[in-house]
């Protein structure tokens, strides 16, 4: 006792050892907390996971966990403690309690990495606006031009960008001479193409202008790599959000790396451009792009919707336009090809259906009248979805009961990860880890009404496009050129993969970055 009274005095005249102490107990008494106290302990998962989201974030940075989450669920079950607040659920029946149209399960801040200031305004968007109202407001005034009919008035410009597409691809990969076989074509990489595609796209519907990708054959003025840098500073900020105010947002001075200021910029000009006139050249009023309907939002809204308002609107859909549609495009073209009976399929149904290659770029509405092609692109999204890091929400006052019978308390975050929920056993059976197009269709025997179950199930499962009153904004305009460009390419060309026996490379980077669509390609005689 004396000894330890000697040590109190000394600590007193310490100013140094007095911080030392106090910042060991805190040290101590938080891991204490988080091992023993916390009411998540109970779950398992990594032990430094229990503790500090640097777990989270090393293992986010080494662009495979997805892979590392459906691991740990096969492991533990499907409920995996990732984070000191953070639990990751593998429970499809809790999808439509989540992901609900009251908005009550509110998005953590994993999201607001979206951000970009302009003149030192942080800009929200729909996709990062955590207020349910006020990402009600802010989605209200254009959610017209994102459904299905608002969209079909768009049609005319994608046609536009695929046949350029299809033009670059003859041009550079194929030549004038359609005789040859397509194993003697030149392989190139479908993937990167893709890309070039979607970019120029989303310039085309949002600008009236491609970015010109397609026209000049690489990322020209560093855009996509810039976003693709951004997407990766973006996912490694769900483990840890509180890192983006030190670095993009840091006020004093920005630290960087890229985040995704260069397509705030490149929307900022449009809009100056259009209001200017200054774009005559190639915009036409007669055909209205998403620019002109957003301007139109803001003089109908003039009390809600100001010129900050329109930049998030122009930056949504660029940032989620381009890459996402590009990921599900190469799913369907690289999963049909590698289970290559399912592009034989694919070819016979539309075929059958009267389309041919003389009617590219093939009209939408005969598209999704074929099931087989609906059910590639659900079981592309299904295989390897747009967005591989989970989406995560708080559970809302009261906690939840999970089906383990344990009570989840409230601002605990829980996860979804759509990867995991993907393979999901109970729902897509023990073939689930194979590309099965099959599984979308109603099996012979099959009841209508059971397979109407049995589909609802499984989209409740796959979330592919999220859900309630946070469902994606774009999944129409997105969609829309998935069926378009994977049929094109089915009716117009002979493809093959140029090396079948190898498997492509996909990085998760919230968005997966796949890399080894290499194709050899030639025109159908």
């Amino acid at each position: 006792m004396t000894s330890f009274v000697f040590w109190l005095s000394e600590l007193r005249q310490s100013p140094a050892l007095v911080s030392l102490a106090v910042s060991i107990f805190a040290v101590v008494g938080y891991c204490v907390h988080a091992y023993w106290v916390s009411p998540l302990h109970r779950y398992p998962g990594p032990f430094l996971a229990k503790f500090t989201n640097l777990w989270r974030l090393y293992r986010i940075s080494r662009g495979d966990f997805h892979k590392e989450l459906q691991a740990l669920h096969e492991k533990y079950g499907p409920v995996v403690r990732i984070g000191p607040n953070v639990l990751d659920i593998d429970y499809p029946d809790l999808n439509k309690t989540v992901f609900n149209t009251k908005g009550d399960w509110r998005k953590t801040e994993a999201y607001l990495g979206s951000n970009v200031v302009v003149d030192g305004q942080i800009v929200y968007n729909v996709f990062s606006e955590l207020d349910k109202t006020k990402h009600a407001n802010g989605k209200r005034p254009i959610a017209k031009y994102y459904s299905a009919t608002g969209v079909a008035t768009i049609e005319p410009h994608v046609d536009k960008i695929i046949s350029q597409f299809c033009d670059e691809i003859e041009t550079r990969f194929i030549g004038s001479d359609n005789t040859k076989p397509v194993s003697s074509t030149t392989p190139f990489n479908l993937g990167t193409w893709t890309n070039f595609y979607t970019w120029d796209v989303i310039g085309a519907l949002t600008f009236s202008q491609p970015l010109g990708y397609l026209s000049k054959g690489f990322d020209f003025d560093g855009t996509i790599k810039i976003a693709e840098k951004a997407i990766e500073y973006f996912g490694l900020l769900t483990a840890m959000p509180s890192l983006d105010y030190w670095f993009d947002k840091n006020p004093i001075y920005r630290l960087g790396p890229p985040g995704f200021a260069n397509v705030g910029g490149i929307s900022v000009q449009h809009m100056i451009d259009r209001y200017q006139n200054a774009d005559s050249a190639y915009h036409d009023p007669s055909k209205p792009d998403y620019l002109d309907r957003f301007i139109e939002a803001k003089h109908d809204n003039p009390d809600s919707v100001n010129d900050a308002q329109v930049v998030s609107w122009l930056m949504i859909n660029m940032i989620a336009g381009a890459d996402t549609t590009a990921t599900i495009i190469r799913n369907a073209v690289y999963y049909s090809l590698k289970n290559r009976h399912v592009w034989t399929r694919l070819r016979a149904d539309l075929a059958s259906a009267g389309l041919t290659a003389d009617q590219t770029p093939l009209p939408l509405k005969p598209l999704r009248a074929i099931p087989y092609l609906e059910a590639i692109v659900n079981e592309s999204l299904r295989i390897l979805p747009a967005v591989i890091l989970s989406m995560e929400r708080y559970v809302p006052p009261g906690g939840q009961r999970l089906l383990d019978g344990s009570i989840v308390p409230e601002n605990t975050i829980l996860g979804f990860n759509l990867y995991v929920l993907g393979r999901n056993k109970k729902v897509w059976g023990e073939d689930a880890e194979e590309f099965k197009p099959e599984r979308w269709l109603q099996n012979t025997g099959e009841g209508d009404d059971e397979y109407k179950t049995r589909l609802q199930e499984m989209h409740n499962a796959a979330l592919s496009f999220g859900g309630g009153s946070r469902i994606c904004l774009g999944k129409h305009m997105g969609l829309m050129q998935v069926y378009k460009v994977v049929a094109t390419l089915a009716v117009r060309y002979e493809v093959e993969l140029a090396h079948p026996e190898r498997e492509w490379r996909v990085v998760n980077h919230f968005f997966p970055m796949q890399d080894g669509l290499e194709v050899k390609i030639a025109r159908r005689v």
